[in-house]
C-alpha cells in the first residue's frame, strides 16, 4: 500500500494500520525483520571492537509478541501502570495495547523485572543493580 512513505506522516500510517489488522500485519512483516537485522548487526559491530563494551542494550517494545526473546542472553522488563504509560506516551492509543501480552506475563518471563511506580532514584538503583549483575 505504501510505495513511498517519505511524504506520509506517521500519524496517518498509524490511523491506517491500527484500524485494519491486515495492514498492520503487512507493515510488521516488512519492518520487524529489518529492525532485527539492524540491532543484531549493531551488536556484532560492538563485539568486534578491540575493546568491546561489557554490555549492550537493545530496546524492543514488542519483544515477546514477535518471539524475539531468544535473540538475547537476558531480558529486562520495565513496566508501569497503563494510566502512567498513556500519560507518558502523549498520543491516542486506539486499542493498540489490546494485542500486547499482559505486563504481568512479560514481567514473569523476564530475567529482571521492575514495575516503575516509584521515584526516578529507585528506577536508577534497579538499573544499576542489573548492570552490575550483567557486567561486573
Amino acid at each position: 500500500m505504501f510505495k513511498n512513505t517519505s511524504d506520509v506522516d506517521r500519524a496517518a500510517i498509524a490511523e491506517i494500520v491500527f484500524r485494519d489488522r491486515g495492514e498492520l500485519d503487512w507493515l510488521e512483516a516488512l519492518l520487524h525483520p529489518r529492525v532485527a537485522r539492524e540491532y543484531l548487526g549493531w551488536r556484532e559491530e560492538q563485539a568486534a571492537k578491540p575493546h568491546p563494551p561489557p554490555l549492550t542494550v537493545t530496546e524492543v517494545p514488542l519483544l515477546y509478541e514477535v518471539g524475539g526473546e531468544s535473540r538475547f542472553d537476558k531480558v529486562v522488563a520495565i513496566s508501569a501502570d497503563p494510566e502512567v504509560r498513556a500519560e507518558r506516551r502523549g498520543v491516542r492509543v486506539d486499542g493498540r495495547d489490546d494485542r500486547l501480552i499482559p505486563d504481568e506475563e512479560k514481567l514473569r518471563r523476564a530475567d529482571f523485572a521492575y514495575v516503575n511506580d516509584g521515584t526516578l532514584e529507585e528506577l536508577d538503583a534497579f538499573v544499576a543493580e542489573v548492570v552490575q549483575t550483567l557486567a561486573p
